[in-house]
């Protein structure tokens, strides 16, 4: 337990940067999530609204991405690292529609 006056405050800190690095962290997941399955809804039933709601989820989770990373709560390099995930499973389940 902490002893001082400072070192209590910094515990509180580090309480509550671990709760807002968990709230992004767990919408981040959710949002890449949906784009993965709105990728693979896609794939297997193409269509206009299909399409632009895989684009839709992908803008959303590239924003929180960038917020977190600006935040803090992610490096760069992991940030950049899940949106080419990101851009990889939309192109694979966009690209052999238009040209199938």
């Amino acid at each position: 337990m902490a002893n001082n006056k400072s070192s209590k405050k910094r515990i509180e800190i580090a309480e509550r940067n671990r709760l807002r690095n968990r709230t992004y962290k767990s919408a981040l997941r959710t949002l890449m999530k949906r784009c993965l399955t709105a990728c693979t809804a896609y794939s297997q039933q193409p269509g206009s609204e299909a399409k632009e709601a895989v684009q839709k989820t992908m803008s959303a989770a590239f924003s929180k991405i960038d917020k977190a990373v600006k935040v803090g709560v992610l490096h760069r390099n992991t940030g950049a690292n899940q949106k080419s995930r990101l851009s990889v499973a939309v192109k694979k389940a966009i690209e052999p529609a238009t040209t199938a």
